[in-house]
């Protein structure tokens, strides 16, 4: 009971700092802000027997992080959000290290239902009426406003107009990376598990707002992917105006207005490549909930209630390949060596023949869809000729160069842990000399079908690589 009455009157102490400012011109308002941010991170952060901030105090470092107008209140509110989450999950597992039990003690996964959520409680109810009101006053967000969120930033990287650059614009990637880390927080502890449990993943936070968009006509899931790699991709072209890089200069788009805010311009190129990574990251939650979903579809366990969805990495492939300006722009940045392998074996043999046995609900791709098997395809002229009248020789080039070098990432890595989803490419199963051979071969026939055939930059590189490894196995 004193614990409780100690945290209240904490509570109302802080939050009477930033009561104060309501009152006040916006430079001592900012001034009490930034004092209320710092109070919570003394009470709850700095100490080692903090006290846990109150739903009401988090609700107020999230609002800060959505309408603050200067990076000196956004950046702040948002590294303390995550300071928070980490320092009290919403949910963990009973025999990690935040637990006192012993080490030998199964794992069991502890939901704390009276914390604070950057989400509505009921993610299937969302209104847009309510949303507007909400993101006006800083509040949470439904499956909506997340995607809205996420159609904002589309807007902006679509568009690579400086102009519109501005610190509102920063504010919604650091929203947008802290809602990541919140769904990434929820769905980890719900897969540490040896086996899978689909109950578990299907109670996740990315799942509900997946299941919520799939009964939307205008925000549904393919919509979303859509935004996704327009904001990596346009991000990616936006961030190379300020990197001296040359792999940037391809690419490159106009360069930044004088009248660009000199704050935004610096803060930029981090904040950006972050966002870019959090998008990312919310691809591969979605694929990998994916794969578990098919699993438990396989094995009895999915109900009605789950829904139909296309699988992410078939919208992805379509996207891919009907929109060719995010091509290359989306292979550069999406660097997730499994992920990124997957689908690129997925889009060379779309468009190669595909043995009798496969089935679209069978397996996904078929059991020799490996890199190994995907270079074999160049081995005749005739298949040579085909693959490059369906694909184009410089998207060949481009997929092959990329496959090798996350085949080589791969290969790099100890053998993955048990229970962890292995890529379809088994690196163990193709040894690095044959791939490398099988790399250098498939050029090869791309040059005797085409011998006009110019080897671009990343094609040049794959070669260089594969001809050194097979010189030191030599």
């Amino acid at each position: 009971m004193e614990n409780s009455i100690g945290r209240g009157g904490i509570e109302e102490n802080i939050l009477a700092i930033l009561d104060a400012s309501e009152t006040k011109e916006n430079r001592d308002a900012n001034d009490d802000r930034i004092a209320f941010l710092e109070a919570v991170r003394a009470a709850s952060i700095v100490p080692e027997s903090g006290i846990p901030p109150t739903n009401k105090m988090c609700a107020a470092v999230f609002r800060i992080l959505r309408v603050g107008k200067s990076l000196e209140l956004i950046m702040p509110s948002f590294q303390l959000l995550n300071e928070l989450d980490k320092r009290y999950p919403r949910l963990y597992l009973s025999g990690s290290d935040r637990s006192k039990s012993s080490s030998s003690a199964p794992l069991e996964l502890v939901l704390v239902k009276e914390a604070w959520s950057p989400f509505v409680a009921d993610l299937g109810t969302s209104s847009s009426e309510k949303e507007v009101a909400d993101k006006n006053l800083g509040g949470p967000f439904d499956s909506s406003g997340f995607h809205l969120l996420i159609q904002d930033l589309a807007e902006v990287a679509r568009d690579a107009n400086f102009k519109t650059l501005d610190t509102k614009t920063l504010g919604s990637m650091l929203v947008f990376q802290y809602l990541l880390n919140v769904l990434e927080g929820d769905m980890l502890p719900r897969k540490s598990g040896e086996t899978m449990n689909w109950t578990l993943l299907r109670e996740s936070l990315l799942n509900m707002v997946l299941i919520s968009l799939q009964g939307s006509r205008k925000l549904n899931c393919k919509v979303l992917v859509r935004d996704c790699l327009t904001v990596m991709c346009g991000l990616y072209q936006i961030q190379s105006t300020f990197s001296n890089d040359p792999t940037y200069l391809e690419t490159s788009v106009a360069k930044p207005s004088d009248n660009c805010d000199p704050a935004v311009a610096v803060a930029l190129p981090e904040i950006g490549n972050n966002t870019c990574i959090a998008v990312q990251k919310l691809l591969t939650l979605i694929m990998e909930l994916d794969m578990s979903k098919k699993e438990a579809d396989m094995q009895g366990y999915t109900t009605r209630a789950d829904g139909v969805r296309t699988p992410l990495i078939e919208v992805i492939l379509d996207e891919l390949t009907y929109n060719d300006e995010i091509l290359s722009p989306f292979f550069q940045v999406f660097n997730d060596p499994k992920w990124k392998l997957e689908i690129i074996l997925q889009y060379i043999w779309k468009y190669t023949p595909k043995p009798p046995v496969r089935t679209r609900r069978s397996n996904g791709s078929t059991d020799d869809a490996t890199l190994s098997g995907a270079l074999k395809c160049f081995s005749s002229t005739t298949s040579t000729k085909s693959i490059i009248k369906k694909i184009g020789i410089e998207v060949i080039q481009l997929l092959l160069a990329h496959a090798f070098k996350a085949h080589l990432f791969l290969s790099s890595r100890k053998r993955p842990a048990l229970g962890d989803p292995d890529s379809k490419e088994d690196v163990r199963d193709n040894p690095l000399v044959e791939i490398c051979e099988n790399m250098i071969s498939a050029f090869n026939s791309l040059r005797r079908v085409d011998e006009n055939m110019e080897v671009l930059s990343f094609g040049k590189e794959a070669l260089f690589t594969a001809a050194t490894i097979l010189s030191t196995k030599s």
